[in-house]
């Protein structure tokens, strides 16, 4: 009988430990802070729900474009996007979302309002209130056009780049964590950044790529991230943006769309579906990309945004 109670007690906090261990050494991770920040370019402001780690790029006159990155990537992996629009004119901001890169992570649902804010508060403090070009990544693409339905009269016209909210492939394990509340939570702080990490590649192929590989293997470390990126899936990235589309149709801001042609998360039935919701919209596809056109080809993608604008 003793040895039965001590084999229940004994499971009891095996099982215990496992269910905790996740959120444990979750709470470990370091947060972002000024050593990590010390030396990083670009600035950072105190918003309203946290410090933001942003930079300008381009030159330094000329129409705003404000450059958002994607749920698993820092801003580093837009710097293609903001040379390309720099070489067109613009004057680009590009800036860390909250839980991502150097910017503060914190807490709250990670939904399209979450978002808003910081960038409202991002335009604020610079002073951006018309003629704004705003321009999405993956779910970037999400932010910026919740952004442009939320202030149309501040916005020229939206870019998006492989944009989520249209037409997007999920894998099995982020399906399930993200439907299934307690046991995704757990799941996803138990394996989620393995496996993250084990789709990085070792080695990027040339110097600018690697370091934004290596950019994404750091964040990954710090506490918040991996909260950061379920709760974005569990809102933001949930969500259908056919309405919001269809408003930007009616309001007549101009919407250019860059697709990869072998996107494996964005794919290409996308096209036809923004083509509905918006008859106006520009859109060009990438050929040979995939869901990392922005870092993989820079040049490509900026051939085919020259291309679309001078449309």
């Amino acid at each position: 009988m003793i040895l039965m109670w001590f084999l229940v007690v004994l499971a009891s906090l095996a099982f215990a430990y496992i269910a905790i261990r996740p959120f444990y050494l979750e709470r470990r991770k370091p947060i972002v802070g000024p050593t990590e920040r010390h030396g990083a370019t670009g600035e950072f402001i105190q918003l309203s729900q946290g410090v933001t780690h942003c930079k300008w790029a381009g030159p330094t006159r000329g129409p705003v474009a404000i450059v958002v990155h994607g749920v698993q990537t820092p801003m580093i992996s837009m710097e293609a996007v903001a040379d390309g629009l720099g070489r067109l004119g613009y004057r680009v901001l590009m800036y860390d979302l909250y839980g991502r890169g150097l910017s503060d992570a914190p807490k709250g649902k990670q939904d399209r309002a979450f978002f808003a804010r910081q960038l409202a508060d991002l335009c604020a403090y610079y002073g951006l209130a018309e003629d704004i070009t705003v321009a999405g990544y993956s779910m970037g693409g999400n932010i910026a056009t919740g952004f442009a339905t939320a202030y149309p009269h501040s916005i020229k016209q939206v870019i998006l780049f492989a944009s989520g909210g249209v037409h997007t492939s999920e894998s099995a394990f982020s399906k399930f964590c993200r439907r299934v509340p307690v046991l995704g939570d757990w799941l996803h702080a138990a394996f989620a950044e393995r496996r993250i990490l084990k789709a990085l590649p070792e080695r990027g192929e040339t110097r600018e790529i690697e370091a934004i590989f290596e950019a994404q293997r750091r964040q990954v470390t710090r506490r918040g991230y991996l909260p950061a990126v379920l709760s974005s899936r569990r809102h933001i990235l949930a969500e259908s943006q056919e309405e919001d589309h269809r408003k930007l149709f009616r309001q007549g801001i101009p919407v250019t769309a860059i697709w990869a042609e072998n996107d494996p998360v964005i794919p290409l039935r996308a096209v036809g579906l923004l083509g509905l919701w918006n008859r106006d919209a520009n859109q060009e596809v990438v050929a040979g990309a995939d869901h990392g056109m922005p870092y993989t080809h820079g040049a490509e993608m900026a051939d085919a945004l020259r291309e679309a604008l001078r449309d």
